[in-house]
């Protein structure tokens, strides 16, 4: 008996001594492991519990201004008031909106929106019903309050063009991201954040959005906000400062507002800042930034007018006359003529069996180059084109800035078109025709320009040097202000006293007499313009048409009538600043384009933006008010 109650006591003493060194390793295992948590790494669950318990979020900074040269606004931000919904806070969505309809318009698109958002996020995140309410809207939407369960009035910015309309090809316009434009940037997630889609606004958005700032919010284990327990403001993007004087730039359009469809570019020949660049029509920038309806985004989109286009730098038209100069240039350095070799000018040359007839019925008479520039003679263009041939005037014209893009800041400009015989056996697989070299004389054919290009072409004509058009003048920032200087343009490979026949020839143009372009002169001493009109044929008159003279140009349908251009420089004695003015059906150029860039080159003339000491001390004066 003692010795079964000894097994057995034995047998308890060896289990409890297993069981309790196994307690023992348990709690050792336990201690160790609240050791490490508590001790160890107590610092990284401090972390975790905190971020459990704070929310960060992100909050879009204000975006920089865009100013002009005298830091006039183009581009600013200003309070937008919005309707937020919060679904939680309403039993019937439904009901809310049909309620809060009867106070602001809510169209059948915005419902779709609002419904998609509100399944999309949770219930307590607030969804945007409409943005850019006038103070009318918000006083009733406030009075109304106890009646529009889940609704709530907040205060954002949002981006305006205070001159609308006027320079809206060159700032473009800000929007909302699409999925495509996702770059893994948690600023371009926030809802309603908006960047630039177009212009200046697309160009530089990276310096005009800022830097975000945060806000630390405590939320509970739903993630519904608490309280905010602090705020950091983001930084404000960049103001970009550019080369437009908005007093030209207004002139501009003013002058060009009644013509259907037009542009226009002033320049400094000297420094290539472009003063103004018109295209009309124009569209207003603020209605992207506010939202379009489907009908709105349909009238804009099918304009024939093509309000989206900026036609100063994408819109691709024959020179005409415009481009005779360069065909002088090239006659000239070949050598195939001289200035004063003449021309017998009848009403029309023949090439074979085809005819090519002056502007002017019954011809001219005898033209030298003078006189052919100075009346715009077809014929002897025709003539001294055959001499020269296509290549030489092809390789005159690039030198001038035509055939390829300029490489002006701004998006979506084209290159236009300088052909050769290559490119045409190239692109069609058909030879050159002498017969084509006569049409691209006159600036005919296959030359296509851009309203850029030609002021571009001028500016080089008055100056002899490789002048390349810009637009950012300077970047202005809290700390600092960077200028950017314009590069020093190269001189021209071109003989001086070759290109001064030209140049005398297109004073001759202005401020003869019998200059095309006479009427449109500017008769200030010491401001005399140098220029040269053109008119392009946009299709081909028939034998019949041109004999019977069945309708005149301002009779016949709008889009058959003739393109009507100019371009000029001034003052000519020292050149400052340069002129285009294409006006898209208008007719002739000395009636129609010739007036509007007299006036508008006149008034830089007096205004003088370029050699304004205000403009450097506009500078000066935004960079004090940014670090105020």
């Amino acid at each position: 008996m003692y010795r079964e109650d000894s097994t057995r006591y034995k047998m308890f003493s060896r289990r409890a001594l297993i069981i309790g060194g196994g307690q023992v390793a348990l709690f050792g295992v336990l201690a160790g492991r609240m050791y490490q948590l508590q001790v160890l790494e107590s610092s990284r669950y401090r972390l975790l519990a905190e971020e459990n318990r704070i929310n960060v979020r992100l909050l879009p900074p204000p975006r920089g201004r865009v100013l002009d040269r005298f830091g006039a606004p183009m581009a600013i931000n200003r309070e937008n008031y919005r309707v937020l919904l919060i679904a939680e806070r309403t039993s019937d969505v439904e009901a809310t909106l049909d309620a809060l309809g009867k106070l602001i318009p809510l169209d059948e698109d915005d419902r779709i929106r609002i419904r998609r958002d509100v399944r999309r996020y949770r219930s307590f995140v607030p969804v945007a019903v409409r943005e850019n309410l006038n103070w009318s809207e918000v006083s009733r939407i406030e009075v109304n309050a106890p009646d529009l369960p889940g609704i709530e009035i907040d205060v954002g910015q949002s981006r305006e063009y205070p001159i609308g309309a006027d320079a809206s090809h060159i700032l473009g316009y800000v929007a909302a991201v699409s999925e495509k434009e996702q770059t893994g940037d948690p600023l371009l997630e926030l809802p309603g954040f908006r960047i630039g889609k177009s212009g200046i606004e697309r160009l530089h958005d990276d310096r005009l959005r800022g830097k975000a700032g945060n806000s630390q919010l405590e939320v509970n284990a739903l993630g519904r906000v608490i309280r905010e327990l602090s705020r950091q403001e983001g930084q404000q993007g960049e103001d970009v400062m550019l080369t437009i004087d908005l007093a030209i730039q207004n002139l501009a359009v003013e002058k060009l507002r009644e013509k259907l469809s037009a542009a226009a570019v002033v320049m400094d020949v000297r420094t290539g800042a472009v003063i103004a660049l018109v295209s009309v029509p124009g569209y207003d920038p603020n209605a992207f930034n506010i939202g379009l309806t489907r009908e709105q985004w349909k009238d804009i989109s099918t304009d024939p007018y093509t309000q989206l286009s900026n036609k100063a730098v994408s819109g691709q038209y024959a020179p005409g006359s415009t481009f005779k100069m360069l065909v002088a240039l090239a006659a000239l350095e070949k050598g195939v003529i001289t200035p004063e070799n003449k021309v017998f000018c009848r009403g029309h040359v023949e090439l074979g069996n085809a005819r090519f007839h002056c502007w002017k019925r019954h011809g001219h008479g005898w033209m030298d180059l003078n006189s052919a520039l100075q009346q715009s003679c077809d014929t002897y263009f025709y003539e001294i084109a055959k001499r020269v041939g296509i290549d030489a005037i092809a390789e005159m014209s690039r030198r001038f800035g035509l055939g390829s893009k300029t490489g002006i800041d701004l998006p979506g400009e084209r290159s236009g078109l300088v052909p050769t015989a290559a490119w045409k056996k190239k692109k069609t697989g058909v030879s050159w025709q002498k017969g084509e070299t006569l049409i691209a004389g006159i600036g005919q054919g296959f030359v296509l320009t851009t309203p850029l290009q030609l002021a571009v072409m001028t500016a080089r004509l008055a100056t002899g040097k490789a002048v390349a058009p810009h637009l950012l003048r300077a970047t202005v920032s809290n700390e600092d202000v960077s200028l950017v200087p314009p590069e020093e343009p190269s001189p021209i490979k071109i003989a001086p006293e070759i290109l001064r026949i030209v140049l005398e020839g297109m004073n001759a143009v202005t401020n003869s007499e019998r200059g095309t372009a006479y009427k449109a002169r500017i008769e200030e001493e010491g401001m005399a313009m140098a220029g040269k009109t053109g008119t392009a044929q946009v299709r081909r008159i028939s034998k019949s048409e041109r004999d019977t003279r069945v309708l005149k140009n301002h009779e016949r349908p709008w889009r058959e009538r003739d393109h009507a251009l100019f371009v000029a420089y001034a003052p000519y004695d020292s050149p400052r600043y340069a002129v285009s003015v294409v006006v898209e059906h208008g007719g002739g150029g000395s009636a129609v384009a010739a007036p509007i860039a007299r006036d508008i080159l006149w008034e830089t003339l007096k205004r003088d933006p370029s050699g304004s000491s205000i403009a450097e001390g506009a500078i000066a004066k935004k960079v004090a008010e940014k670090k105020a």
